[in-house]
C-alpha cells in the first residue's frame, strides 16, 4: 500500500484540491510591511500543502505569476483565561513572491 503521490497541478480533477489549499490571507502588521517591503503576500495553508500546490492555487484563483513560495509552520501557543488553560491551534503560512508587475487585489477579487 505504498501509492505514489500524483502532482496537484494536473488540471484533471484536482482543482477541488487546490480551492481547498488556501484558507485565507494573514492580515497583520507583519505581512503588510513584508507585503510593502518585499512584493510578498502571506496567507494560511493546509497543514499539509505543499510549494507547487500553493503555487498552482495562487495562480488559479488570482489569475497571477507566483515567483516563490516559503513555507513555514507555526506552533500553538499554550494560553490561559483565569483558572482555565488552552492551547491555541498550529498554523502554516505560506509567503507568496509575486513576479514584478504582478499584484493581488483582494477587494477586487473578494466580489467574484
Amino acid at each position: 500500500m505504498n501509492a505514489t503521490k500524483q502532482p496537484s497541478s494536473t488540471p484533471n480533477g484536482r482543482t477541488d484540491r487546490l480551492y481547498a489549499v488556501l484558507l485565507g490571507p494573514v492580515v497583520s502588521e507583519k505581512s503588510t510591511m513584508i507585503g510593502e517591503k518585499h512584493e510578498q503576500v502571506a496567507f494560511r495553508v493546509m497543514h499539509d500543502a505543499t510549494k507547487t500546490e500553493i503555487k498552482a492555487a495562487i495562480e488559479l484563483l488570482f489569475k497571477v505569476k507566483v515567483d516563490r513560495v516559503s513555507v513555514l509552520n507555526q506552533k500553538g501557543k499554550q494560553k490561559r483565561f483565569g483558572r482555565f488553560e488552552g492551547r491555541r491551534g498550529n498554523v502554516r503560512k505560506a509567503y507568496v513572491r509575486l513576479k514584478p508587475g504582478q499584484e493581488i487585489d483582494f477587494a477586487q477579487t473578494a466580489g467574484k
